[in-house]
């Protein structure tokens, strides 16, 4: 999975580089052996106004690929220099990040028919160590997945960082109908009894397995293949 972090500034910006996706990178990549897409614009983050863009892929060789393909389309070429030589420039800066599908990851969901879009949160969890960065995905896979289901927590993808800031950490992404059903979700998983036990009993084994979380909330956007 490509994870990649566009840090706009109010104005032109963010309109520009939606029709850049949409009408240009996107049916592109439809092109490229690659997984389903997602689209999203930040609500909440550290910076906004903020898009985010993840792709999958099988391997580096074949986003490489991918990209190549890419530079070798002229019309691809022209659209992209019309982009970045626009008002106000593309975008201040942007960041990219790879990241490893975990196994127990599900197949990302592609949005069938009218399906409205979704908001999503992004959680990343730092881990001091790669040993306790194993730990945390070994409580992830075992009981905690479960808990998050039946407390209606469904997340669609989760990640270990392979390049990026604050390694090693794990990424993952939850959709939500709406901010309220997230703070239900949220508030049912904190007081599940089974949670409760299954937190304490990681901590008296590994310790703190997660010294850091990151959470920013995101909207899909209604051009998203995954929304």
């Amino acid at each position: 999975m490509v994870a990649r972090n566009y840090f706009l500034k109010s104005g032109s910006q963010p309109e520009r580089l939606h029709d850049f996706l949409k009408k240009v990178l996107l049916p592109q990549l439809a092109h490229s052996p690659m997984g389903p897409s997602i689209i999203l614009d930040a609500l909440i983050a550290a910076h906004m106004p903020q898009v985010m863009t993840l792709f999958g892929f099988r391997s580096v060789e074949q986003w490489r690929a991918a990209e190549e393909k890419l530079a070798g389309l002229s019309s691809y070429r022209d659209a992209l220099d019309q982009w970045e030589h626009g008002e106000d420039g593309p975008y201040e800066e942007y960041s990219e990040r790879l990241l490893d599908a975990a196994p127990f990851s599900p197949p990302l969901p592609v949005a069938q028919g009218n399906d409205q879009p979704r908001i999503f949160e992004l959680r990343v969890y730092h881990s001091l160590t790669s040993r306790q960065l194993a730990a945390l995905n070994d409580r992830f896979e075992g009981k905690e997945i479960g808990i998050f289901h039946r407390n209606g927590i469904h997340p669609i993808l989760y990640t270990n960082a392979i390049t990026g800031d604050h390694l090693p950490n794990l990424t993952y992404l939850i959709p939500f109908d709406s901010l309220a059903a997230r703070e239900k979700a949220w508030t049912a998983f904190a007081a599940d009894p089974e949670w409760v036990k299954v937190r304490a009993e990681s901590v008296q084994k590994f310790g703190q397995i997660s010294s850091v979380i990151e959470m920013s909330i995101w909207r899909a956007t209604s051009y998203s293949p995954v929304r």
